[in-house]
């Protein structure tokens, strides 16, 4: 009889605010926000939780988030000290579990399956975890821990900051049932919204959908709705990552109209990402790029050919996929390019690898 899993997933609280208030004392207790200043075209990276009070979260545009809270700190993110950190906490995470699949620099799974510390108690490792974060880096972070990696990601969210929470084998199917729609990972605001224009609101009216009409409604990824709401996750915790496309993007300082100069701007990406694939000993086959209007409505446009895309098919392909888009008649914001379809898996050994083969500007 196979082992029963026992999964963690540990999210740390507030990442990049909480280092930010532990360099520097004096903004402790005050709306704290990571990322563009306010008068600039930059986002939210992260905020503290004084300012989610006011709403503010990550992604959010810097301009909103000041006038929902004109008081306010906002500070640029210091990115080599949130990897210092990281690599911390991921050395904590290797003291007890067998698999570590970092999700980004503040949260990762475990697998402690296997682990004999504690007499092998998935929930008194999460505990020892959380202690050894704390005592080595005077931060606080968030462990879920179940039987799955589904499972044990909500979990981490349920008693936030600084929170516990576990989910046993008997309890899982019951906790999936309550659970809102919403509230499943991998299921976004577009896909929630869909999901209750057919009546389902819970993970029991979930449940109550068969796989052939999830499929039908959902494509490839009615099969993962169809598990998840029977409480299954068979996916394993994986130390190595395959990557499926690498990519580039940035955001512009004020919105550009003028198709040359987009042109120009993602030569300039589709090189870097060509050298960073070249890094690899990896070409790719597919090209896309991404477009986000002033408005904030996104589109990508892509093309797939029969042979190793290079730099003169590059030149040759994007003023065709930006022809496709209404670039040049609609401000633009932000571009992007990404290559896929890899004749070989990438694949990425850490975190800070992904960050570097995959960099949003943040202004």
């Amino acid at each position: 009889m196979a082992k029963q899993r026992k999964i963690i997933h540990v999210d740390m609280d507030a990442f990049y605010a909480s280092v930010e208030r532990r360099d520097f004392p004096e903004l402790k207790g005050k709306p704290l926000i990571v990322g563009g200043q306010p008068d600039s075209r930059g986002v939210v990276a992260a905020c503290s939780y004084e300012a989610r009070k006011f709403g503010i979260h990550s992604a959010m545009a810097s301009s909103r988030a000041y006038r929902l809270c004109p008081e306010a700190i906002f500070v640029r993110p210091r990115f080599d000290a949130y990897k210092e950190v990281s690599n911390q906490i991921r050395e904590i995470f290797w003291r007890y579990a067998s698999e570590v699949e970092p999700l980004s620099l503040d949260e990762a799974y475990l697998d402690v399956t296997y682990t004999e510390s504690f007499n092998g108690s998935a929930t008194l490792i999460a505990k020892a975890i959380k202690t050894e974060i704390l005592d080595e880096t005077g931060l606080t972070a968030s462990a879920g821990v179940s039987y799955n990696k589904f499972l044990a990601k909500i979990a981490s969210d349920m008693d936030k900051p600084d929170g516990l929470y576990l989910i046993r084998p008997e309890q899982g199917q019951e906790f999936v049932n309550q659970l809102p729609i919403g509230k499943f990972h991998g299921i976004g605001p577009a896909t929630e919204t869909k999901m209750k224009n057919l009546g389902i609101h819970t993970g029991n009216d979930l449940r109550q959908k068969s796989l052939t009409e999830l499929t039908e409604r959902f494509g490839k990824s009615g099969q993962y709705y169809y598990n998840i709401a029977r409480a299954i996750d068979e996916r394993p915790v994986r130390s190595s990552r395959i990557r499926k496309s690498l990519g580039k993007e940035t955001t512009f300082a004020e919105d550009i109209l003028s198709i040359p100069e987009l042109t120009n701007i993602l030569l300039d990406l589709a090189q870097q990402v060509l050298e960073s694939l070249n890094k690899h000993d990896m070409q790719g086959r597919t090209v896309t790029v991404k477009v986000k209007y002033a408005d904030f409505q996104q589109v990508t446009r892509a093309q797939t050919l029969d042979r190793s895309i290079g730099l003169a098919d590059l030149q040759e392909w994007i003023p065709k996929l930006l022809a496709r888009t209404e670039a040049g008649h609609k401000p633009v914001r932000l571009v992007g390019l990404s290559l896929s379809g890899f004749d070989l898996p990438v694949v990425v050994e850490n975190v800070q690898q992904q960050l570097d083969l995959s960099h949003t500007d943040i202004a």
